[in-house]
């Protein structure tokens, strides 16, 4: 693969001579690294006995895996088990711990509570937040920040694009399914533009915004990024982001946390607009990392912690914001008309109905399921984790999993993650 010669020439006034060398030879001459995220919120932990895996230091349940499976035939994917997602994006995990802090935005409130003093220098995974992750699809992000929030809090994945948007919905309700009871954030699936969020001013403690950009960190995954990449295209790229910024930044609080990512490796579309977001919108930079293959174990990423500047002003209680969200959410109008449906509802008591693995690619692939049932409506599992419902009619299961979800692929290579 021959790289841009533009791209190689700003890679070297950026980064010098030596670390942009080593960053085009890994774009070049190496295989980009596997990873996973494991589901903490499931009624079962994964235990990874079959592939050998190193933990991925700044995210909790993630691995590196030594080579790439065939996920697409296990059943605990599909599950929701796990999520394959590119270890640098995982960071956001480390920028969370370390700077969602319990600030004047998140104070109990009662001025006069020693309670409340203390509650500013906490962390964020001991009160519910209303969370925004704006260009959502196909879910990474969404479903980590699902599995990182405190009970009660409210995440809000959006994917203006309908095809992205559909695949978006998917992997969060496979990733929220629960055995037991509901899952304890509620995901909600839009499909909507930035301006489309007009009625949402200071709503939300936790702004995610990982903008459409020029794609240099797929440079080692995608030949066509190669292909597309132009010096024009990074301009366009960068103004595009500006855009979409000023269009969603008054419906972040002040107080509120603003992640801003990007996979790429050039400061236009990362630094630049870093500092362009605290000088023009009003705002402070807590932390910024760039992740460069050849330098760092993972794909080129780049991700920023901004804190939106405060002002004195009486805070509304926690319920109350959960009933104004409430309220704006029919206000989503825009390219999709609002909140994605789910494609099926489960019931506590369902009778479960446990598959071996043969069985759960027969399913998956929606074809006739023949196992010993009750009759009438059951949810279909693989080692303990829900798949989707079925009916059972007597001597078979008639198939209810989503047509759009099945796995179309005739062909197996067996795998599966754990025993």
């Amino acid at each position: 693969m021959q790289l841009p010669e533009d791209f190689v020439r700003l890679m070297q006034e950026q980064y010098g001579a030596d670390t942009a060398h080593a960053l085009c030879q890994a774009l070049t001459e190496t295989e980009p690294e596997v990873s996973i995220r494991l589901n903490p919120r499931k009624g079962k932990p994964l235990i990874i006995d079959n592939v050998r895996a190193e933990a991925v230091p700044w995210c909790p349940d993630a691995y590196y895996l030594s080579e790439r499976p065939a996920f697409t035939f296990d059943p605990l994917l599909h599950a929701g088990a796990y999520y394959v997602q590119e270890a640098s994006s995982m960071y956001i995990a480390e920028l969370l711990r370390k700077y969602m802090v319990q600030d004047s935005s998140f104070m109990i409130h009662d001025s006069n509570s020693q309670q409340a003093t203390v509650n500013c220098q906490c962390s964020m995974l001991n009160a519910p937040l209303v969370a925004l992750d704006l260009c959502a699809a196909p879910g990474g992000k969404s479903t980590l920040l699902a599995g990182l929030l405190p009970e009660g809090s409210v995440l809000i994945s959006n994917e203006p694009m309908p095809k992205r948007a559909q695949v978006l919905s998917e992997n969060m309700q496979k990733w929220t399914r629960m055995a037991e009871g509901d899952y304890p954030v509620r995901c909600i699936v839009t499909q909507n533009y930035p301006a489309d969020f007009a009625a949402f001013t200071d709503t939300f403690d936790l702004l995610v915004t990982d903008v459409p950009c020029s794609g240099e960190g797929m440079f080692r995954k995608d030949e066509v990024a190669v292909k597309d990449w132009s010096l024009q295209n990074v301009d366009l790229c960068w103004h595009r982001q500006r855009e979409i910024l000023q269009d969603i930044w008054h419906a972040l609080k002040p107080g509120g946390l603003l992640i801003y990512s990007t996979c790429t490796f050039n400061h236009f579309e990362d630094e630049d607009n870093a500092r362009w977001i605290c000088d023009t919108l009003g705002a402070e930079l807590l932390e910024e990392r760039h992740f460069l293959p050849g330098r760092d174990r993972g794909e080129g990423f780049y991700c920023a912690a901004i804190r939106k500047k405060s002002l004195p002003q009486p805070l509304p209680r926690r319920g109350d914001e959960v009933e104004r969200l409430e309220k704006l959410l029919p206000s989503l109008g825009g390219a999709g008309g609002g909140c994605l449906s789910p494609a099926f509802v489960l019931s506590p008591d369902t009778p479960r109905v446990e598959l071996n693995y043969n069985e759960a690619l027969q399913y998956l692939r929606r074809e006739a399921v023949r196992v010993p049932a009750p009759r009438g409506m059951v949810l279909l599992c693989y080692k303990g984790y829900i798949l989707g419902p079925g009916k059972c009619v007597g001597n078979r299961i008639n198939n209810l999993y989503p047509e759009q979800w099945r796995i179309r692929t005739t062909y197996t290579t067996p795998f599966t993650l754990g025993d």
